[in-house]
């Protein structure tokens, strides 16, 4: 069986994965406590029955013959051996070790003992352990052959029954702590596997769309925590929807345009085919060479529809005036051409935008007033204020139509005096620019109501797409 990285795992396996390891650590470490609770418990009360034995002992030590002499409690000895399940041994000493009854070989207790406080603590005799209780106190007179008042009494008891009763307390603990894993591991699934039903309810809603259908998903019922992605899943079906209206959008522009001048095209062919007279022909040729100019400006136009539209935003600071005279250079010879006064009127000023997005508006700005003013002149200006900055391009032209105000920008939309074949693709261009800077194109007539000053505008504020 091969390993699969975490990342390829279901959800649900990596939950499981992650809380069945911390619930047998868990599980591990109460077990461990339990254990030690056990001990302490055990000790606890099997040093009590100790200390008993010891205070018994203590009663009946004495020195008034002279000697140390002790007078064993046998049916309490015989009693607490029972319960140790195993013999007891004691021994009863002076301080000094001169003297001293019952077994010599008892352990000494790890630290000094302190007067009428008993010491616990665990040995080893014989080879078997012991737990020992240890106890010093004043006589009332020495013994003969010491010098000490004090005397040291210790009772020790093997470690074989309170040993039992902890390993079966313990033993019953296991057992209910692994009972307690297997109820909690099952919960763990049942609650993974029911907490992640929406989830797998969404997966099999997605999974069974058609390609076309981008109708946004439903939250009403999911958790809190999954309708950011759902958002998330709906915003991108909202741009897939709006790039492929896009997309069908431009391919019915393109298809019209391109089948317009192909008809055309293909009439002039017709007419020049049939046609015998040389100069008629040659008359055929020059306009097919027209239309094949006009057919070149409108794909042109197109694709920088389309890009204005797709291309990705480059943001950067950029001179607005020498940007204003590099398009006004471009087209200053058809200007003079036609007798058109062709001018810049800007001081330098730092804008922020994409360049060379702003630069295609412009020249579509221009080229629609040079193609459109047939005497006169057409002035490039650039402008900032708190709100944004500007770029305009005024004429002295004809203007728009009343009937075409409401219509300035759109597709094809194209006003009266134009150059024949035009596509009205120029104000839409710009518009689309403007619209990526999060701007407007504002249509206006001249001063004194002459001509058209067309003007891009867009903002400072950070809501500009870069993408």
């Amino acid at each position: 069986m091969r390993w699969k990285r975490p990342s390829r795992l279901r959800l649900a396996q990596q939950l499981l994965l992650l809380l069945l390891p911390m619930l047998v650590l868990l599980s591990l470490a109460e077990l461990r406590l339990t254990a030690q609770d056990v001990r302490r418990a055990a000790d606890a009360a099997y040093d009590r029955s100790l200390l008993g034995a010891l205070k018994s002992i203590d009663a009946n030590v004495s020195t008034e013959s002279g000697g140390l002499a002790v007078e064993l409690p046998y049916r309490l000895f015989e009693f607490f051996e029972l319960t140790a399940s195993g013999p007891v041994q004691y021994r009863v000493a002076t301080a000094d070790g001169l003297v001293e009854l019952g077994s010599p070989d008892l352990p000494a207790p790890p630290r000094s003992l302190q007067l009428g406080v008993p010491q616990f603590y665990d040995g080893t005799y014989f080879g078997s352990p012991v737990r020992i209780a240890a106890y010093a106190r004043e006589l009332e007179k020495p013994a003969h052959g010491s010098a000490s008042r004090q005397v040291v009494i210790q009772v020790a008891e093997g470690t074989q029954s309170r040993d039992e009763f902890r390993r079966t307390f313990v033993r019953r603990a296991a057992w209910s702590n692994a009972a307690f894993l297997v109820l909690a591991t099952s919960a763990c699934i049942v609650a993974v596997v029911f907490v992640l039903r929406p989830l797998g309810r969404l997966s099999r809603e997605v999974a069974q769309r058609s390609p076309g259908e981008l109708q946004p998903l439903a939250d009403g019922n999911l958790p809190g925590d999954v309708r950011p992605l759902v958002d998330a899943i709906n915003q991108h079906m909202q741009r897939t929807h709006a790039l492929g209206a896009q997309q069908r959008m431009f391919l019915d522009d393109a298809s019209h345009q391109l089948r317009t001048h192909l008809t055309t095209l293909r009439m002039q062919v017709d007419f020049a085919l049939r046609e015998h007279d040389p100069r008629e022909v040659r008359a055929t040729l020059a306009a097919l060479g027209e239309e094949l100019q006009r057919a070149t400006r409108s794909t042109n136009q197109l694709l920088s529809f389309a890009r204005s539209e797709a291309v990705d935003l480059h943001l950067a600071f950029f001179d607005a005036r020498e940007l204003l005279q590099e398009v006004a250079r471009q087209f200053l010879p058809t200007a003079r051409a036609k007798g058109l006064d062709l001018g810049v009127e800007a001081e330098a000023l730092q804008a922020r935008g994409d360049a060379a997005l702003l630069r295609e508006a412009l020249v579509n700005l221009v080229a629609n007033a040079v193609g459109y003013v047939p005497e006169g002149s057409i002035t490039l200006r650039a402008a900032e204020d708190a709100s944004g900055w500007s770029l305009s391009v005024e004429d002295t032209g004809p203007g728009l139509p009343a009937e075409l105000q409401g219509r300035a920008g759109s597709r094809f939309a194209r006003g009266q005096g134009g150059r024949a074949g035009g596509s009205g693709l120029g104000l839409a261009i710009a518009g689309a620019i403007a619209a990526r800077h999060a701007g407007t194109l504002r249509l206006e007539a001249g001063a004194d109501g002459r001509g058209l000053v067309a003007t891009l505008r867009w903002p400072r504020a950070s809501t500009v797409r870069e993408n």
